[in-house]
């Protein structure tokens, strides 16, 4: 907010101080003439020495009351204005954060009203980041909390009865194959709240090279074969495109295509098939990831890409993931200027990866 030297106070101060001996002047002039054609009317008689001494005291001392009468009048709302002022840094102190000075004209009182409505903002913005932050702490703590405990349990169980109980020798090599997956999910979990926490430390920084996407989704699909094939899950991946190089960090890029399959296949294998689509658009390449299992509700699917987030029947110890795959995936794909968008319906449910080409 400018100041604007005629809106100003000290400009306000001289003009009120002007006004005010406007008024007494004209005010003491009406007392005076007043007075003197009560007193002196007859015609001839004039004003003694002492008279006009007298009379120029009172009327001396009666400028000055209305001078001072009148001035206070005149710069009254300074004083109200101030009172606000101290009203609302009484408010603040008091953690009121959500207080505002009403903002009047543009002198200094109201750059001052301004300057603490500011900071109040700042203040309100920095309590409610806290608040947001230790949510999300409360949150992280209690997501890892969860899904660190549940694969422990079931490991603890499972070794358990293989040290303590008389079992078969089937029996026991079919436990500790169970505790053996269990830790396996839990190496995962781990791994994928490390990468999170360094994409969101800022720690992640992409090797670019050129990569040829056609050829990394097929060693990718290879990679994932043994999984299609416990699943019982045809496959088929189609580009229109020989060849599809761009600039990318290869590595990082794999991760989040992996994250997609991975997904596409875990929560998809009821559909039996899943399908993988490259095409190259004007100035994008474009890779579409469609699964035919259970459609994922409007609710969920706006929530989707959070860390942690997971559609309430997915949170099984069959299914269950970290809950970080898409997140990771999300946040891989908008490091290389690229989006990544959810679409479920009764058509399937399908992650279509948008990258400048």
């Amino acid at each position: 907010m400018k100041n604007n030297v005629f809106r100003s106070f000290r400009f306000e101060i001289v003009l009120y101080s002007l006004i005010s001996l406007i008024y007494t002047l004209l005010s003491v002039a009406v007392v005076y003439v007043g007075v003197y054609l009560f007193f002196f009317r007859e015609e001839g008689k004039t004003l003694s020495t002492a008279s006009f001494t007298v009379l120029s005291v009172i009327s001396g001392s009666a400028a000055i009351i209305l001078f001072i009468t009148y001035f206070l009048i005149l710069t009254k709302k300074f004083v109200i204005y101030m009172g606000r002022i101290v009203e609302g840094i009484n408010e603040i102190s008091q953690g009121n954060f959500s207080h505002r000075v009403i903002i009047k004209n543009e002198d200094e009182f109201a750059i001052i009203a301004d300057k603490l409505n500011e900071m109040a903002d700042n203040i309100n913005n920095i309590m409610e980041n806290e608040r947001k932050s230790e949510n999300a702490k409360n949150e992280l703590i209690t997501s890892v909390a969860h899904d660190l405990r549940t694969p422990l349990t079931s490991i603890i169980g499972y070794l358990d009865l293989v040290s303590t109980k008389e079992l078969s020798p089937e029996t026991q090599v079919k436990y500790v194959e169970i505790a053996y997956n269990k830790s396996l999910r839990l190496e995962n979990l781990i791994e994928d709240l490390f990468t999170y926490t360094k994409f969101d430390f800022g720690e992640v920084q992409p090797v670019m090279r050129e990569v040829d996407l056609v050829k990394l989704i097929n060693q990718l699909l290879d990679e994932f074969y043994p999984r299609f094939q416990d699943y019982k899950l045809e496959y088929s991946f189609q580009t229109s495109v020989e060849a599809a190089v761009i600039n990318v960090d290869g590595d990082l890029l794999a991760r989040a295509l992996a994250n997609l399959i991975s997904n596409a296949i875990t929560y998809g294998k009821s559909g039996r098939y899943i399908s993988i689509n490259l095409d190259k658009q004007e100035g994008c390449i474009v890779i579409s990831i469609i699964n035919y299992g259970d459609v994922i509700p409007e609710a969920d699917l706006k929530k989707i890409f959070q860390k942690f987030y997971r559609v309430e029947t997915s949170r099984s110890s069959e299914t269950g993931g970290s809950g970080l795959g898409l997140a990771i995936a999300d946040r891989i794909i908008s490091i290389h200027g690229g989006t990544l968008v959810a679409k479920s319906d009764s058509n399937g449910t399908v992650f279509t990866v948008y990258l400048k080409n």
